[in-house]
């Protein structure tokens, strides 16, 4: 790893993103103190989670810092506020990883020159170490720092690599904004429940379980979605009557088609 006592891993906001790593990490047997934490407000659980591993936290980065690895983790619209601040600590090796949906590899480059920098896209699943990141490195990222990077994002999850700064946005439109469109998913399907006569609670219940059972089932088999379909529909039976409406021509596919698209766009007016 890049990161130790003297060089530590700076993270910039620890929010439920960045705690939702640094537990990861935690359980990853990463040294605590070779971490450091500036966040000018830290919440109850996050104050609690540092104090029981020892982290060390700060409200702005010190003087004499200079960090191995730094991972920004703050809200876009904070970045000309919090970067400035950062700048001490960022050497021409250090590895700046970013989190911050919106914000391109330029704004980093901006204030700290041409630094090894991966901008990343993460999504909510992180917090229960079952998210997916996707990385996009610049051409100063070695392969070693690579290798470091998908250690870390390991710890909450699979990473994927892209090939171009622009494949962010497309990502934000499938995984980064997903969770939501399954989340929606199961609302939908609870309704369908109760519409079609189920108590209100059971059709809830039956629904959340569906959803995180079916999920976890193709999770573990690793079988291609469109295989699990096949395996449980019989021809002219009950699932097949409903995926007839689903599958229709203007069924599912086009409108998650559209909105996925609609997500890319909105993207890329916020990244500017």
């Amino acid at each position: 790893m890049s990161f130790s006592k003297e060089r530590p891993f700076l993270l910039v906001g620890a929010g439920k993103m960045g705690g939702a790593m640094l537990s990861g990490w935690m359980a990853e047997g990463i040294d605590p103190a070779a971490i450091v934490v500036s966040d000018p407000r830290l919440s109850e659980e996050m104050d609690a989670l540092l104090k029981k591993h020892g982290i060390r936290h700060v409200t702005s980065v010190p003087d004499g810092l200079t960090a191995g690895i730094v991972l920004v983790a703050i809200k876009p619209q904070l970045m000309d506020q919090v970067l400035p601040g950062l700048k001490s600590a960022i050497a021409a090796d250090t590895l700046v990883l970013s989190i911050a949906a919106g914000t391109p590899v330029s704004k980093f480059e901006e204030y700290f020159g041409k630094v090894p920098i991966c901008r990343c896209m993460p999504n909510t699943p992180a917090m229960v170490k079952r998210g997916i990141t996707a990385v996009y490195p610049t051409e100063a990222v070695s392969a070693s720092s690579r290798e470091d990077v998908t250690k870390l994002l390991s710890a909450v999850g699979k990473v994927v690599w892209l090939d171009s700064e622009d494949q962010i946005d497309l990502v934000t439109g499938v995984s980064g904004s997903g969770p939501a469109y399954v989340f929606f998913l199961a609302e939908a399907l609870s309704e369908a429940g109760k519409q079609a006569g189920l108590p209100e609670e059971i059709a809830h219940e039956l629904a959340v379980a569906t959803v995180c059972g079916a999920g976890e089932l193709m999770h573990q088999s690793g079988e291609h979605p469109s295989i699990l379909r096949q395996n449980v529909t019989s021809p002219n039976g009950t699932t097949a009557a409903a995926l007839d409406v689903l599958m229709h021509a203007e069924g599912l596919q086009p409108v998650m088609s559209e909105a996925v698209a609609a997500a890319v766009k909105r993207a890329r007016e916020l990244a500017g």
